[in-house]
């Protein structure tokens, strides 16, 4: 009996996906908010949720890298900047860095896509890892929205870190950065429908 071999996975399902992404979110929060019970003084609690949270990131991403054998863009230069910064952050005993973390993915995404759409190219596909096809009409529209988007989370990152408690920090990147980025998400849906590529013209470019 001949075995056949199965075709290694080219995307994550959606439900792992979300897993992988908001599990080290989550475990930066409960590091946060419960190390002192754990014996920690009060004033190092966002110290061991930084190492927790980078711990919790490289092994969300070699989950990845098992799983599907390649690391999307995005997740793998978050990662990076999770571990520079984060690193930074618990070498020199300075929350700073690791505050600062979500402006500049953020910012660096959104630079990427509008720099991107500046030059003729939408990249959006790339750093979302984007399942879609899409006209070159609706790679432009998605691209802009979702470059706009990536610097208003770096503005109100900066907002929040400047005027907000630490705790107050930590929740918002948790439970607002999240949500917010789900329901822009959703609200991109009917441009998607609209300029969904038709499976015929799909077939004629390529023929």
């Amino acid at each position: 009996m001949q075995i056949e071999a199965v075709p290694p996975q080219t995307h994550l399902p959606p439900l792992a996906k979300l897993a992988l992404e908001l599990g080290p979110l989550g475990v930066f929060f409960l590091g946060n908010a419960y190390s002192d019970k754990f014996g920690f003084a009060a004033d190092q609690r966002l110290f061991v949720a930084t190492g927790l949270f980078i711990a919790a990131t490289l092994a969300a991403l070699a989950v990845h890298y098992v799983w599907v054998r390649r690391l999307p863009i995005m997740p793998l230069v978050s990662g990076v900047v999770v571990v520079v910064f984060g690193g930074l952050t618990l070498l020199l005993q300075d929350e700073l860095f690791i505050k600062l973390k979500p402006t500049i993915v953020n910012s660096l995404f959104g630079a990427v896509l509008l720099g991107g759409l500046a030059f003729g190219r939408p990249l959006l596909a790339l750093v979302l890892d984007s399942v879609f096809d899409l006209t070159q009409e609706g790679w432009r529209k998605l691209t802009f929205r979702w470059g706009l988007f990536f610097f208003v989370l770096a503005a109100l990152n900066e907002v929040v870190w400047r005027t907000q408690t630490t705790d107050f920090w930590v929740s918002f990147k948790v439970f607002g950065i999240m949500p917010l980025t789900i329901a822009f998400a959703l609200a991109q849906t009917p441009l998607l429908l609209r300029h969904e590529r038709k499976t015929d013209e799909t077939k004629s470019g390529q023929a």
